[in-house]
């Protein structure tokens, strides 16, 4: 009678007999394999068995240079792959069955990075941490090490997948060491790999966010001024008054920035009708991808694409989510004026209204029209060509 397959594929009887009969008893008389450490589950029923297989070295086609005379294959060893939970002072690493910790720091990153060059890491996964891993992040590349930074919501989503419910900068470290073992083997490896810092666009990137910081700052100044008392609206123009001022410097120095490395690109973007100082400059700084990628990537990278919500003979309605917040605000604002002044977003957005479309409906699709045009153009290098856009009647 059958029973089971062995780990070498043979199928095990009920009845052993003869050499086989040692192998079945071995099977049968086998300890539990050990849960996982609870620090990393959290809860004691998740991940409670693994099979002895998961401690072997996966082998791949790639991995096994030759095979000799007695059958016995030369494997070569793979590289390991780090995660590093990033905060404000500390940068927890993780690799192989090691777990270290490091001062976020100049000293503190360069024990990481000689450490990881040591042990000739493949592939390094840190989370964005609001700006805290830029340096780590860059120090790496800069050795020579392969980086992909994730969104912190796609790493505890992946956290959540393999039931690790505990959360210390311990378990995030080995979470995203597991998640850079899954993104080193990906068909696309190369999309989540971030790309070595241009100076030139940090610099353009940093006196956008804050010109951004800035205008926010004055919005809640001018709004307290409508409720506030007498006794503290002289405190409130007086604010006002220097916000305005460093908006005219900050103004300055990207006009001046702008001149002097992005000219063309400006002068590119800023020849669409709705295109502003403010769009071209968030889409220079923000979207570097910007004319080379194709129609359809470019818009799920900034987050005006539709994403489907099928499930079985349900149909669900398409929404947008995701994307580069930052992009998407400069890009709605100016598809608000492109509905009125540019020919051919608004021949098509009034064709959309005309169908019955929502209001927001149709402002997404325009956004999207408008960004696939201006990845054309970048892409090309050709600036914008009304006889290219706008349908004759």
């Amino acid at each position: 009678m059958f029973l089971g397959v062995a780990g070498n594929g043979e199928a095990l009887s009920a009845t052993p007999s003869g050499d086989f009969a040692g192998v079945w008893l071995s099977v049968m008389r086998a300890k539990p394999v050990k849960p996982w450490s609870g620090e990393l589950v959290g809860e004691h029923m998740v991940n409670a068995q693994r099979t002895s297989s998961s401690n072997r070295v996966t082998r791949t086609v790639a991995d096994v240079m030759n095979v000799n005379s007695q059958g016995r294959e030369a494997v070569t060893a793979p590289r390991l792959n780090a995660g590093i939970d990033v905060s404000k002072d500390w940068l927890d690493v993780a690799f192989g069955s090691r777990s270290e910790r490091f001062s976020n720091d100049a000293a503190g990153m360069e024990s990481l990075t000689a450490l990881l060059r040591q042990e000739n890491i493949d592939l390094v996964v840190l989370e964005a941490t609001g700006g805290y891993e830029a340096a780590g992040a860059a120090a790496l590349q800069a050795a020579g090490i392969a980086v992909a930074v994730v969104n912190p919501r796609q790493a505890r989503d992946f956290a959540k997948s393999m039931g690790v419910l505990a959360k210390t900068d311990k378990v995030d470290a080995k979470v995203l060491r597991a998640f850079a073992d899954v993104i080193a083997r990906h068909d696309k490896r190369d999309q989540f790999l971030r790309e070595v810092p241009d100076e030139q666009r940090l610099h353009l990137a940093a006196l956008v966010t804050r010109r951004r910081q800035l205008l926010d700052i004055r919005t809640a100044e001018l709004q307290r001024m409508a409720m506030a008392h007498k006794a503290a609206r002289k405190s409130l123009n007086a604010v006002i008054l220097f916000l305005d001022k460093q908006l005219s410097e900050i103004d300055h120095d990207l006009e001046q920035h702008i001149r002097e490395h992005f000219r063309d690109l400006s002068k590119l973007l800023s020849s669409a009708k709705g295109i502003g100082p403010v769009t071209a400059n968030t889409l220079a700084a923000a979207l570097p991808e910007l004319g080379q990628l194709d129609r359809r990537a470019i818009a799920s990278l900034v987050g005006v694409a539709p994403l489907a919500c099928d499930s079985g003979h349900r149909r669900g309605s398409r929404h947008i989510w995701g994307g580069r917040g930052e992009v998407r605000h400069a890009l709605y604002m100016a598809t608000l004026s492109a509905a009125r002044y540019n020919p051919a977003i608004r021949a098509f957005y009034e064709r959309l209204l005309a169908k019955g479309k929502p209001f927001k409906v149709a402002m997404v699709a325009c956004m999207r029209k408008l960004l696939t045009i201006l990845n054309a153009m970048v892409r090309d290098g050709t600036p914008w060509n009304a006889q290219l856009h706008v349908k004759n009647p």
